[in-house]
């Protein structure tokens, strides 16, 4: 095999398997200083690598950059070994899927920028060039979208170009409030600062997705490229069809999965608000009996609801607060909810809203026993009050509780910081 052999361990890189040593082959004609890496990663795609390699070189030589290509191989065929002869840089990885094996790549990337994509020739990397210039713009982020380049005939099945993915694309702008073509595109550029500061976690086709999202997160200055999608060679099937019909519908699901995950407070923080309001109106007015509306009467059946409302809203408003903390890249919103739960004014709060409650419930537990522990009279204000009295208290442990949360998570990222460090 042309080139030289360079047996690294890096630690962290399996993600939980035992095989931490990864191969790096380095061939003969290896550039120095490269601005550029084209990283892709590769299994058993001996029929196309040698050219996609031309191509680069190729698109190398259009954008006038220095670059070097970087195939993260886990095949059992002639791939590494004609990408090596080729010119790229090779490091042997273990199979564990698309994304995780970029993300064992992403340490040995050398160039200020790096474009990813695919090995089998349906991206055209001879035009690559547009996405240097894209980047030497000053932009973090260059999505490739096919729907701006455009499909060749047979390339995408019709259900994936006109349903699957404008659909999932379109959720994911709903969330993040971004305005991408195609978040599955397989070509994208970042700069290789941008790409460390992201910490892509996703192991499979969901990591395009996350890319998405973390671009939107991170505040990244994004731009869309136009690429086309060109159809697979001919005796070359592609992965989706060699795992079988499901495929697509599994990436499908990894992908929303993805986008939910790290759009969580979408889900929470928001509507906390809107059902915490709701159930404070149902529950807070009722505090001193029945209120008779019409030929409607609210009583304590309507505080039950407005109280589990309530409850649930401010559970879902902490849980979105807790979401925006961990998935903040800027830290300005953990900052910014530690200034509003400043912790002694919180605490103090807390304990004095929690107390309230109780005070109430403790008088209505007093004369639940003087009645022989029988219950006053349905509409009797003592009972209403008792309701009011339990979201007290649901209210200043709940507060409390999140205000210790929101603390401790100085904590973990001091640990974290200091472990990265």
């Amino acid at each position: 095999m042309t080139g030289t052999v360079d047996s690294l361990s890096f630690p962290g890189a399996s993600a939980g398997s035992d095989d931490t040593e990864l191969e790096l082959l380095i061939p003969e004609n290896d550039v120095e200083n490269p601005e550029l890496t084209v990283l892709v990663p590769a299994m058993n795609e001996e029929l196309t690598v040698g050219e996609f390699v031309e191509w680069c070189h190729e698109g190398f030589r259009r954008a006038g950059v220095v670059g070097e290509i970087l195939i993260a191989d886990s095949s059992t065929d002639r791939t590494a070994e004609i990408a090596l002869a080729a010119g790229a840089r090779v490091l042997r990885t273990p199979k564990r899927g698309v994304g995780r094996a970029d993300i064992d790549a992403i340490p040995f990337t050398r160039g200020r920028y790096v474009v990813v994509g695919d090995a089998d020739c349906t991206y055209d990397f001879r035009e690559v060039g547009m996405f240097v210039e894209a980047l030497r713009a000053g932009n973090d982020f260059a999505a490739g979208s096919r729907r701006l380049g455009g499909f060749e005939k047979g390339a995408n099945p019709w259900l994936h170009q006109h349903f699957g993915n404008p659909f999932t694309t379109g959720i994911l702008n709903v969330l993040y409030g971004s305005h991408f073509t195609d978040i599955h595109c397989g070509m994208k550029g970042i700069t290789r600062e941008a790409l460390l500061r992201m910490n892509i976690v996703s192991e499979g086709w969901e990591y395009g997705a996350e890319m998405a999202a973390k671009s939107v997160r991170m505040g990244l200055k994004t731009v869309e490229v136009p690429v086309r999608l060109l159809k697979d060679r001919e005796g070359r099937e592609s992965h989706h069809k060699r795992v079988g019909w499901f495929s697509p519908y599994a990436a499908a699901w990894v992908n929303m999965r993805a986008t939910f995950i790290h759009g969580a407070e979408f889900f929470l923080f928001k509507p906390g608000i809107v059902m915490f309001i709701l159930g404070l109106l149902l529950t807070l007015p009722l505090s001193l009996g029945p209120i008779t509306l019409g030929h409607v009467t609210l009583s304590l059946y309507t505080m039950f609801m407005g109280l589990v409302l309530s409850v649930i809203g401010l559970q879902s408003i902490y849980f979105g607060c807790m979401a925006h903390v961990f998935l903040d890249y800027t830290d300005r919103n953990r900052a910014r909810y530690r200034r509003f739960f400043d912790y002694t004014k919180a605490v103090v709060a807390s304990a004095v809203v929690f107390m309230i409650g109780f005070a109430i419930d403790v008088v209505f537990l007093v004369m639940y026993v003087r009645n022989s522990f029988a219950l006053p009279g349905l509409n009797a204000p003592i009972n209403h009050l008792a309701i009011t009295g339990l979201l007290l208290m649901v209210i200043g442990f709940s507060t409390f509780a999140f205000t210790l949360l929101l603390h401790a998570t100085r904590v973990g990222v001091q640990r974290i910081a200091n472990v990265k460090l």
